[in-house]
């Protein structure tokens, strides 16, 4: 990493393409935890436990992080950088992934349209499983339409150039919340239940992170995962694939998900586990890049050059 007084940048690795991350995160859903303007973006995330106002942008050598709302030092920038490399999958080789994609007579153009799409997570296990719930069973526009409420009812924020920058609630916070509350933020009674179970879990430390990731494959985390109230195969496998980074992940009867292999010839309109199963088999163990190129495969707009 190359280091300047007051940014650090991160040289690209190979297969990385920051405009199509970059358009992955603009579809068009006014995600309330970043902001977009031209090729940078700011995003509010607590690092080491301070809450950082991160500016990203694309250099010539590499991504160029700076903080924006204090002084920084070398230990925070590096913080900062760690924290982006993570969320964006910098590290991994895509190689062996390209290389299937390649051989598949229906997927080898992905190469070329999505080039250097990087598996955009959710590091924080709480965002991560409220976001879920919130998601379940309706529209993408409406589930960002609800989270913004969420965030801005029970989140705080960074204030930077008159934008308010938001940081994902707190579990204590939410968990001092009232189910009316929720309700009023069109919650319903039962994702009510479960935001407020969860929230509980994490502020009284029954559930994190750390002991999920210490857990030895990803059979034995989505079994931690699915005993939690809330939490059945979908969110397991989203959180699987966004947060604990296991590659091996299918979130079966995603609607996306349905519909993407649906476009593809020789598959029914709503393809059951078996027959995603089949088809997954070619992609052993890159299973949840496969998942997010399918996703991004249904979104209208231009290829990377």
């Amino acid at each position: 990493m190359a280091r300047e007084s007051t940014k650090i940048v991160l040289p690209f690795p190979p297969h990385f393409s920051w405009q199509e991350c970059l358009w992955f995160l603009d579809r068009g859903y006014n995600d309330c935890m970043h902001r977009i303007q031209g090729t940078n973006l700011w995003k509010a995330q607590v690092i080491e436990g301070q809450p950082l106002l991160l500016k990203i942008g694309e250099g010539a050598e590499g991504l160029t992080i700076a903080i924006e709302n204090k002084k920084v030092s070398q230990h925070d920038l590096k913080a900062a950088a760690d924290w982006v490399r993570a969320w964006l999958d910098m590290d991994r080789d895509l190689d062996p992934f390209y290389r299937l994609l390649n051989g598949s007579a229906h997927l080898s153009q992905a190469t070329q349209h999505y080039h250097g799409l990087r598996l955009i997570g959710i590091p924080d296990l709480y965002e991560a499983l409220c976001w879920c719930i919130i998601g379940q069973q309706i529209h993408l526009r409406f589930a960002h339409s609800v989270k913004r409420q969420f965030v801005q009812t029970f989140g705080r924020y960074l204030e930077h150039e008159g934008h308010a920058h938001y940081l994902f609630p707190e579990p204590a916070v939410v968990a001092q919340a009232s189910p009316e509350d929720l309700y009023a933020l069109q919650f319903s009674r039962q994702k009510a239940d479960y935001i407020l179970h969860i929230s509980r879990l994490f502020a009284t430390a029954a559930l994190s992170k750390g002991p999920l990731d210490s857990l030895p494959g990803t059979a034995e985390k989505m079994k931690a995962l699915l005993a939690v109230r809330g939490v059945g195969p979908w969110t397991a496998n989203y959180v699987g694939m966004k947060t604990l980074r296991c590659m091996d992940c299918i979130p079966y009867g995603d609607a996306g998900l349905h519909q993407a292999l649906g476009a593809l010839p020789g598959f029914t309109a709503k393809p059951g586990k078996e027959e995603v199963d089949a088809y997954f088999s070619a992609f052993k163990g890159w299973e949840s890049y496969l998942v997010f190129y399918l996703w991004r495969s249904l979104c209208a707009g231009p290829p990377t050059p």
